[in-house]
C-alpha cells in the first residue's frame, strides 16, 4: 500500500445533522447529534400550531 493512501484516508466525524419532523402540523427543522447517539425525540415550539409538540427524526442530512 502506499503511505498517500494512509495518510489521506478521511477519518468519520462524531456529529451528523439530523432533520426533525413535528409530529402535528409537518413542520421540518435541523439540529445536530451524535453519530452513534439514539434517533432524537423532542418537545419544540411548533409555529404553525402554536403549541409545544414533538418532533421526531426524519433523517440524516449530513455528516458534520
Amino acid at each position: 500500500m502506499f503511505l498517500t493512501n494512509v495518510l489521506l484516508k478521511r477519518v468519520k466525524s462524531k456529529h451528523i445533522l439530523v432533520m426533525l419532523e413535528s409530529v402535528a402540523s409537518g413542520h421540518k427543522r435541523s439540529q445536530i447529534r451524535e453519530r452513534l447517539g439514539d434517533k432524537l425525540e423532542v418537545v419544540y415550539w411548533d409555529p404553525f400550531v402554536q403549541k409545544e409538540v414533538l418532533y421526531r427524526e426524519l433523517k440524516k442530512l449530513r455528516s458534520l
